[in-house]
This record gives C-alpha cells, sequence and structure tokens, in this order.
C-alpha cells in the first residue's frame, strides 16, 4: 500500500504544479479550487485505468506515439499559458457566455497532466493492489493535494500571479520535451 500512495503522490505532483498557477492567476473563490481538484482528481484516477485496459490490448502500438501526445497536449497547454501571460487576459473580466473556454483549458490540463497516470496503469498490477482501489487512491491523492495548492496559489500577489503562469507554462513545456526526450532516447 504505501507504494501505491507513494506513486499516486508522485503522480499528482504536475498537477498540484497547475493547480498553484491556476489559484494564483484565476478566480479567488473556493467553488474555483473546488473545481480544479475534481477535474484534476477524476483525470488522475481515471487515466490509470484506461491506460491498464489500453497497455492489455494495444500494448506494442501505443507505446509507439504516446509521448508525442503527452508533448501535444503539455506543449499546447504552455502555449497557452504563456499567451494568457503576456497578452493580459483575465479570466475574470471574460463575460460569462465565454467562460466555458476556461472548462475546457481546465479539461486540457487535467488530461495532460495525468497523462503519465495512464502509463502507470500498466504497472499498476504489479503493486499487488486491486485495480479499483489504486485508481481511488490516486484520483483523491490528486483532488487532496490540488485543494490546497489552488488555494495557496490564491494567496500570491496579483504581481506574481503573471510571473506563476509563465513559469507554469514553461514548466509544462518543458515537462512535455522531457517526455518526448527521454522516449525518443530510449
Amino acid at each position: 500500500m504505501f507504494a501505491l500512495v507513494f506513486l499516486a503522490v508522485g503522480l499528482a505532483m504536475d498537477a498540484v504544479a497547475v493547480a498553484l498557477v491556476r489559484g494564483a492567476t484565476g478566480e479567488h473563490r473556493p467553488a474555483r479550487a473546488l473545481e480544479v481538484a475534481a477535474f484534476f482528481g477524476v483525470a488522475q484516477g481515471v487515466m490509470p485505468l484506461i491506460g491498464w485496459a489500453i497497455g492489455v490490448t494495444l500494448a506494442g502500438v501505443i507505446a509507439a506515439f504516446d509521448h508525442w501526445i503527452a508533448f501535444a497536449l503539455l506543449g499546447f497547454l504552455g502555449l497557452r499559458m504563456l499567451h494568457e501571460a503576456f497578452t493580459g487576459d483575465d479570466e475574470a473580466a471574460v463575460p460569462p457566455h465565454t467562460r466555458r473556454t476556461y472548462y475546457a483549458g481546465l479539461a486540457v490540463a487535467a488530461i495532460a497532466t495525468s497523462i503519465d497516470a495512464a502509463a502507470a496503469g500498466i504497472t499498476l498490477p504489479l503493486l499487488g493492489q486491486p485495480l479499483g482501489l489504486s485508481c481511488l487512491i490516486i484520483g483523491a491523492t490528486t483532488a487532496a493535494l490540488c485543494l490546497p495548492a489552488y488555494w495557496l496559489g490564491t494567496r500570491a500577489s496579483p504581481d506574481t500571479g503573471k510571473a506563476a503562469e509563465v513559469l507554469g507554462g514553461l514548466v509544462l513545456i518543458g515537462l512535455g520535451i522531457k517526455i518526448l526526450v527521454e522516449h525518443l532516447g530510449a
């Protein structure tokens, strides 16, 4: 069980970083913190199950391009964060009818940061824990860590919000490049 919790915390770290940045640059309402935690928790909990299922059926085929998917999603999200930081887009100033882009961006972030959880799903049976319990622990751990991360982000000064957004964008792009380089070099 210790190995599973350790894995869950490790898988949650990129989601925690994005939640912190979203807190620094987003609305300072408890509902936003809960939404971020829920999106990231659900994605991190479901992706290992998806990874396990894909791994069982397409092990040889998916390994050939999974790193490109992670690179594209993380790169897109990172570039979007950089664009928002440099163009001065303020989510709080967006009219309500365009707020759906907030949720679309949150969904992309949740999926992009959980690609590694999908890859980990292939190895979950090796931990000796039931697959469903493993997915539940991974998702709950991510949500539990993202909630205070968002809150901590809201405590940052407004000036640090844009800097955090730039840093977060660069970190996501860096993660995508790291995944790509590791897989292409292997």
